[in-house]
């Protein structure tokens, strides 16, 4: 049984929603302009990364040099793998150059569909987004990506000389970076989801269970390395932010008799929607049984 909408009963005024409704080709315009906006600023982000691609390049470059054996340097072994790597790099300052804007252009395009005190929501999500994005950087570029190749390292010896090339490196870095960019954005779910009613703290330490267990078989599939070392240090971010998504979730939770009352209507329309659905079942069992009686 599907949950039921929010009806008008559940709002504070009749200013809470636009009083308009788009049609389905109006949702694939609207999002066909913010798609459109996004990559224009991609595009501008990029072009602006381009001017201090080599600094970047050299950020990037000394962690990953550093966690190296002395005296190692990365490889190429490709004509335009160098290139391939300045581009890259470029593309990821543009990328986050851009992602204020393009999180706007996103916030911009559900907007229509929720309700005036959810659209408040736009700054504080903002806000928790550019620190998680910033957090899981910092914990990568510092932490996560040099306790990988620190422990790729160890295996060198002067009969196997590690040696690693700059694009399998770099797709290392990236993948990490990125996945600690998502992982860092557990709070900021869980802030917005806890503000429209959707979440408690209590429900989400109910199920931190299911989340001690998530975290470790992502760290095992996603750690491109066996040791548990790594594995743990893959998992144990996903632990923290969910952990610390639960205090964000109790401190934003709405509170008063407000929230009491829409919680509880909303209880009685999903208790009764299992109910009825309940009688038309055994109307239905009632049925049968006469007719095969007959």
């Amino acid at each position: 049984m599907a949950l039921p909408r929010r009806s008008r009963d559940f709002q504070d005024g009749p200013e809470e929603t636009d009083g308009g409704r788009m049609s389905f080709l109006d949702h694939l315009d609207e999002l066909r302009t913010r798609l459109i906006r996004a990559c224009i600023a991609l595009i501008c982000g990029m072009a602006v990364s381009l001017f201090f691609v080599k600094r970047a390049t050299d950020v990037v470059l000394s962690s990953m040099i550093a966690s190296l054996p002395p005296g190692s340097v990365l490889i190429l072994t490709k004509p335009g793998e160098g290139l391939s790597f300045y581009l890259d790099v470029a593309l990821m300052g543009g990328l986050i150059l851009a992602a204020p804007f393009i999180t706007y252009q996103a916030w911009r395009f559900i907007a229509p569909g929720l309700y005036t005190r959810e659209r408040r929501l736009i700054i504080p999500f903002l806000a928790f987004a550019v620190c998680g994005a910033v957090g899981g950087a910092i914990f990568s570029h510092r932490v996560l990506f040099p306790s990988m190749m620190a422990f790729f390292s160890t295996f060198d010896s002067p009969l196997m000389r590690f040696t690693p090339r700059v694009e399998d490196t770099f797709t290392l870095y990236r993948n990490t970076l990125i996945g600690m960019v998502i992982v860092f954005q557990i709070p900021t779910l869980v802030f917005v989801l806890a503000r429209m009613r959707v979440v408690t703290a209590r429900w989400l330490l109910r199920h931190l269970n299911y989340a001690v267990l998530a975290a470790a078989v992502v760290g095992a599939v996603l750690t491109p390395s066996p040791d548990p070392w790594n594995q743990i240090v893959f998992a144990a971010p996903i632990l923290v932010m969910y952990v610390l998504g639960i205090a964000i979730a109790w401190a934003a939770y709405p509170r008063g008799d407000g929230g009491r009352e829409r919680q509880s209507a909303v209880g009685l329309v999903i208790a009764a929607g299992v109910l009825e659905e309940a009688r038309r079942r055994r109307a239905r069992t009632i049925r049968l049984v006469y007719s095969r009686l007959e």
